[in-house]
């Protein structure tokens, strides 16, 4: 079973270190809130994302570490999605009584090894016992100069709809686990999960989302968590514009299956960038070392529409995750 809650939020607190020369957080883990500073000229983003037990990951699927992983991810990349610079981060975390502190351990390790990585420090959280499963709430608090945010609501019609990344694997991998476990992945555990590392171990695209805003090139911004449908449907929506989509162009895996479209289209968890920019303006193929790919335009409108191999134009409907749905 877990550490009691004085002796779970001692260990965690002596694992939080701050980065060396950010102070951003001037008081952290210890009192009844943190105390965070915000430089002159910048804005504060604040996100926050849950983590749930069989909704977002499940323990005989997925090990601590990469669920202490994607649980920070998740937030790295709405923070990357505003071009913004993530500092600090605060961890609600309820665990059922009879959790081993070993997966509480592996959990924590790697969620602040992330931090680390982007320089991010824990300021704080809560504790809690459940009595449904493993409960993680993360927020993630960034910076952004004043104005310069990447918003939902820029795009125009003649931009160009781009994509960081690839398309589809996280959602081709669940599938598999759905269908036949951690044994439908092959191998064994600790290769597959290095193997599909994009499922189990995303990389917020922090440093494209920074490049775009310094750049001023984005107009429109979001990260692919609910599916690249949904997800650009709500620029659409922000923005009142209508969007083409080239099948062709959408950048997949080698090795999916046929019906790899479908997860590029609709899967979820990939924790690219999605974004639009002036079509006047080509983009480099790559950014911080990331693919880029141009796979459509905005239009005028309200409509999604897909373009087939064959030129055809059809609908693309939102079918990507949305809570409460039925699905």
């Amino acid at each position: 079973m877990p550490l009691t809650e004085k002796a779970l939020i001692r260990r965690i607190r002596r694992q939080a270190k701050a980065p060396r020369g950010r102070g951003v957080v001037r008081t952290g883990i210890g009192d009844d809130a943190a105390v965070l500073e915000c430089p002159a000229g910048f804005e504060v983003l604040l996100t926050t994302d849950f983590s749930l037990e069989g909704v977002h990951f499940r323990r005989e699927w997925h090990p601590p570490d990469s669920v202490g992983h994607r649980c920070l991810a998740r937030g790295l990349s709405d923070i990357a999605a505003m071009g913004g610079e993530p500092t600090a981060a605060f961890l609600s975390l309820a665990l059922p009584a009879d959790l081993a502190q070993i997966w509480v351990d592996r959990f924590m390790t790697a969620l602040l090894r992330l931090a680390k990585q982007f320089e991010v420090q824990l300021a704080g959280g809560d504790t809690a016992e459940s009595t449904a499963g493993v409960l993680a709430d993360i927020v993630v608090v960034g910076r952004v100069p004043a104005g310069k945010a990447l918003l939902r609501s820029g795009a125009r019609s003649g931009d160009s709809i781009y994509v960081t990344g690839e398309l589809g694997r996280s959602a081709w991998i669940l599938s598999l686990l759905r269908e036949g476990g951690l044994a439908a992945l092959g191998a064994k555990a600790k290769s597959r999960y290095t193997a599909h590392a994009p499922h189990f171990y995303p990389q917020p695209r922090v440093a494209v989302g920074r490049w775009l805003r310094e750049q001023g090139l984005a107009t429109a911004a979001i990260d692919v968590s609910d599916g690249l449908s949904t997800d650009l449907g709500h620029i659409c929506a922000e923005s009142g514009v209508g969007a083409l989509v080239r099948e062709a162009a959408i950048p997949r895996p080698s090795g999916l299956p046929t019906s790899s479209l479908h997860y590029a289209l609709h899967g979820g968890e990939d924790y690219e960038l999605l974004f639009t920019a002036p079509g006047s303006r080509p983009l480099p193929s790559k950014i911080a070392g990331v693919r880029v790919t141009r796979i459509g335009e905005i239009i005028r409108g309200r409509d999604m529409w897909l373009v087939d191999s064959h030129g055809q134009r059809k609908p693309l409907p939102p079918r990507g995750w949305e809570h409460f749905s039925g699905r």
